[in-house]
């Protein structure tokens, strides 16, 4: 029972990203908001991996190219198109947006390690792209085809993209770092090569401009949206089995409208709803069935 209240909130508070990027959007700029994000959560990552492996384990010199890929996709590129992105669209759209990477996980997964899709899997990846173009269009689907995304929706799917080649990348290495200390590997190289560009955005003048607000977004992103919520997850991988606890990703979305309606006032339109039954159905069916 434990575990599945640690899956929930898991659930929540990766939803709650989505509004706390929102928050500090206007005033923190995207670089350093990601920079200050892992920076803080590195520190935290630092002490849970070396309290529960003894010492940070060493990666060898076969490993570094990869560890530095996953540090440039999943922290690097995805955060500085994460915070862009929320700069110019809502935290729900973009919640349901992200929430089609473990259909495009699945599917490139098929292609690159020859995993079995099957019929029931193929139908919930066309369902929940159809929920998401719903999303992105607002309900008018013939404008997306005519029109195109918009820069906040190509950059919120940039994150798509980081992410999907985060996770493909990270499969080669599983077995080989425990999941802790992958975490904290990758965190601290996006960290470093965060730093550059937060420089030069004028992280250290515009820090001291910086409200209460946007600190305790950042630690919420930084402790609970980073740290909890990744030990939680994988807590729940290995208690239930990742089909199972991937399941609860499902909540995501539905915990990100919530929370942008409730403290950011943003509306929740039929096409949202209507997009986030889609996706949340799509991905229900691409993760409950077992690959062979």
């Amino acid at each position: 029972m434990l575990i599945y209240i640690k899956l929930l909130l898991t659930a929540f508070f990766w939803g709650g990203t989505f509004v706390a990027g929102r928050i500090i959007a206007g005033n923190v700029g995207p670089c350093s908001a990601a920079f200050l994000r892992f920076l803080i959560a590195s520190i935290f990552l630092y002490f849970l991996a070396r309290g529960a492996e003894g010492k940070i384990p060493l990666i060898h010199s076969r490993q570094i190219v990869t560890v530095v890929l996953v540090g440039l996709t999943g922290v690097f590129a995805y955060n500085i198109l994460f915070f862009k992105g929320l700069q110019l669209i809502e935290a729900g759209r973009a919640a349901l947006i992200i929430a089609i990477n473990p259909i495009l996980i699945a599917l490139f997964s098929a292609l690159f390690f020859k995993e079995k899709l099957g019929i029931i899997r193929l139908v919930g990846i066309i369902i929940s792209i159809t929920g998401a173009i719903i999303v992105i269009s607002r309900g008018d689907i013939a404008s997306f085809f005519n029109e195109g995304l918009g820069i906040g929706e190509i950059l919120i799917f940039g994150c798509v993209a980081s992410w999907v080649a985060f996770s493909l990348i990270g499969k080669t290495i599983v077995g080989s770092l425990s999941p802790l200390v992958s975490i904290f590997y990758s965190s601290t190289i996006g960290t470093l090569a965060l730093f550059v560009p937060a420089y030069h955005e004028g992280l250290f003048s515009d820090w001291k401009h910086y409200v209460p607000a946007d600190w305790l977004s950042l630690f919420f992103l930084a402790f609970f949206g980073t740290v909890v919520g990744f030990v939680w997850y994988y807590e729940g991988i290995k208690a239930i089995g990742p089909t199972k606890a991937g399941l609860f990703i499902n909540f995501v979305p539905v915990s990100a409208i919530f929370l942008a309606w409730l403290l950011l006032a943003e509306p929740v339109s039929m096409s949202l709803v209507v997009g986030a039954a889609f996706v949340s159905i799509g991905v229900y069916m691409t993760n409950s069935v077992k690959t062979g």
